[in-house]
């Protein structure tokens, strides 16, 4: 082949061709549609329909709804842990909590703030007053959530140790290991 007939093979790749199409006659009285009907009732016995049936795009029509609930947990206001000591008995008030040993779950409705810790852990402040020591896995710091933390709302409406993840305001993603009830000594 020489570079001549090379350079102008595509080009008459180009052109249009004689076959099947070109006995097609428009009339001008049809419409658009009539007319591509027309052509498809011609080219269906030459096996140009099922290519045409190929290139066509398949569309599926589908929906897909899921429901998600976050809550959002936001900081105890600096009176919340003033009042909550306010039901302490009077008289002299204890200069240290004790930890007591607390179920696996707390529900969510009844966390009323949430206050880090400089041991790591997150004073959750219960609305039956009521405060609640959670200690995060070792790789998570509690600093992360001075601004509150979101949870997915689960289908029993509980916050638990080893399930739920507790997600920052800052991109921290956090497993709570342990919950404690801190009571006056």
């Amino acid at each position: 082949m020489t570079s001549l007939s090379a350079f102008l093979a595509p080009i008459a790749m180009l052109l249009p061709g004689p076959g099947p199409a070109a006995d097609v006659s428009w009339d001008a009285a049809l419409t658009p549609q009539e007319a591509s009907a027309q052509q498809r009732a011609k080219l269906a016995g030459s096996g140009w329909l099922m290519i045409e049936a190929m290139e066509q795009v398949a569309i599926n029509r589908q929906i897909r709804i899921e429901r998600r609930i976050t809550i959002r947990i936001s900081p105890a206001a600096p009176g919340d842990a003033r009042s909550l000591m306010a039901d302490l008995p009077r008289g002299v008030i204890p200069a240290n909590m004790v930890e007591r040993k607390f179920g696996k779950c707390v529900p969510i409705s009844s966390i009323s703030g949430v206050q880090p810790t400089q041991d790591n852990r997150l004073m959750l402040y219960l609305r039956d007053q009521r405060i609640i020591s959670a200690s995060l896995e070792k790789a998570c710091s509690a600093r992360d959530f001075y601004s509150g933390f979101y949870v997915e709302k689960n289908s029993d409406g509980m916050l638990c140790t080893g399930r739920d993840k507790l997600h920052s305001r800052t991109g921290a993603n956090c497993e709570v290991d342990r919950m404690r009830q801190l009571v006056a000594r």
